[in-house]
């Protein structure tokens, strides 16, 4: 089982939580003249660690599409294209 699991659900937090509790945090940190206080730098800390690690599986695992990862196949002209 993945690392990442085992921390999600010990804290009982699905990703889309993850996510929802951090752009919260960085509402908050708007509204705040970009400050955090003490508390809620490390909850945002917290959050982004498990972010991180999560998006880290992700990649680790070959479950990201990266570009250029597909090679595109040439178009064989036609043989009307071909007369002209």
């Amino acid at each position: 089982m993945p690392l990442w699991y085992n921390t999600i659900v010990q804290l009982k937090m699905r990703p889309a939580q993850i996510l929802k509790e951090l752009n919260e945090l960085r509402e908050t940190w708007r509204r705040n003249n970009l400050k955090f206080t003490s508390e809620q730098q490390t909850e945002f800390n917290r959050l982004q660690g498990l972010r991180r690690k999560r998006v880290k599986y992700f990649y680790d695992n070959g479950l990201v599409w990266k570009a250029g990862m597909v090679k595109a196949t040439p178009v064989k002209p036609t043989d009307s294209e071909e007369d002209s």
